[in-house]
């Protein structure tokens, strides 16, 4: 047995990987330890916004580091983590910020946010939650229990009770399950990714908007995958023109390191005092040094404007492929979020582009999923729609 090998084997196999070893990367391109280099077109699942290396992100850790405070805990203040929620909330909605380590974390945060909130309004009995058919939320107890996976779930059963599920699109069955007083939030993604790429229309989420205030219910979008420069605007609510009670973000928000935020409206953080929730790492100065960095960067209009160019490339490029493959069933997506469905399984289709050098991941049984970094040029979305044709045949 190799050293390598025998390292590996100490880790809990709770994943499925490839056998090569990833050693560096630069932009889109990262390298294993044979030298072979590959296209990255998964982003670290919609982490690395900004490519490998980033000049942004590499300055932002130097300067943090350098000053010797990567770490205070939340007993004490620092300026860092100020700045960039006083930023998230001039560009979302006026509220206040928490900041966690994940995606989860963050909707995990959101569940309890709301009960508080809904408790102090209504009493105890308003506690449950409407999710969606087709939803990823997470994998802790709560954010896995609004997860629309039931083979995720049964292994870790009893889960936070209190979660039902309805279709997306479907407005007469969220009003039912509004009608009694018992819901304490909505949680739906703008753009259901793990789901299979599939965005929400615009007057679907008007519709749980007007249901909700109807009903004294908060309406909670999770845009920790879809969100924060991924489709073409800094929230991907802005282009449904509906704005939630609470807001979760993660994957890039810090460029990769560990970070997650729940941002609440007035009315929420009201309800909320000393005490209610907490974390030992959440905000810490350097992360949230990185991630005041790359929320400058992705939230610059040119930056967004040359996403959504981008955006339009890629769709056209793969709108010819389609036509190429009667195997492609579908191209959907928004912005720099794209999948390709196809009339059988994606794996084969994943393993087989990994081989040729590019790495995709997929998003549901039948769905490659494309997640290239928000500053690609349209010559390397080009090169990757060049080695999925290949995969495909």
């Amino acid at each position: 047995m190799t050293k390598a090998t025998d390292a590996r084997s100490a880790l809990l196999g709770v994943y499925t990987q490839p056998d090569f070893v990833l050693t560096r990367g630069e932009g889109v391109r990262v390298w294993d330890e044979d030298g072979n280099a590959y296209l990255d077109f998964t982003s670290g699942i919609a982490v690395n916004a900004l490519g490998h290396g980033a000049p942004v992100i590499a300055d932002a850790i130097a300067q943090a580091v350098s000053k010797g405070l990567i770490h205070t805990s939340n007993l004490y203040r620092t300026r860092p983590g100020e700045e960039l929620a006083e930023l998230l909330v001039e560009r979302a909605f006026p509220g206040k910020v928490f900041f966690c380590n994940s995606g989860a974390e963050a909707n995990e945060a959101a569940f309890k946010f709301a009960r508080k909130w809904a408790r102090a309004q209504s009493g105890p009995d308003r506690h449950e939650f409407l999710a969606f058919h087709g939803s990823f939320h997470g994998r802790l107890f709560g954010s896995l229990a609004a997860t629309d996976r039931p083979a995720y779930q049964e292994p870790f059963q009893p889960l936070m009770p209190g979660v039902r599920f309805v279709d997306v699109g479907d407005l007469t069955a969220v009003d039912r399950a509004l009608a009694g007083g018992s819901v304490a939030g909505v949680i739906i993604e703008p753009l259901q990714a793990e789901g299979g790429i599939r965005p929400v229309a615009a007057e679907f989420l008007a519709g749980l908007r007007a249901r909700c205030d109807e009903a004294g219910t908060l309406l909670i979008f999770d845009e920790v995958q879809c969100g924060l420069g991924r489709t073409g605007s800094l929230f991907a609510f802005e282009e449904a023109g509906v704005v939630p009670d609470i807001l979760t973000l993660a994957k890039p928000l810090a460029g990769g390191l560990p970070m997650g935020a729940a941002l609440v409206d007035d009315a929420v953080a009201e309800a909320l005092s000393p005490g209610d929730h907490a974390t030992t790492f959440g905000g810490g100065p350097l992360v949230a040094s990185v991630a005041l960095a790359v929320v400058r960067e992705i939230s610059r209009p040119e930056f967004l404007r040359g996403v959504r160019e981008r955006a339009d490339h890629l769709v056209a490029r793969l709108t010819e492929l389609a036509s190429a493959h009667a195997s492609v069933v579908q191209i959907r997506g928004r912005g720099l979020i794209q999948g390709v469905v196809l009339d059988g399984p994606a794996a084969p289709v994943v393993a087989r582009a990994r081989e040729l050098g590019l790495l995709l991941v997929g998003a549901g049984p039948e769905v490659v999923r494309l997640l290239p970094p928000l500053n690609v040029t349209t010559e390397e979305l080009d090169e990757g729609v060049v080695v999925l044709d290949r995969a495909l045949k």
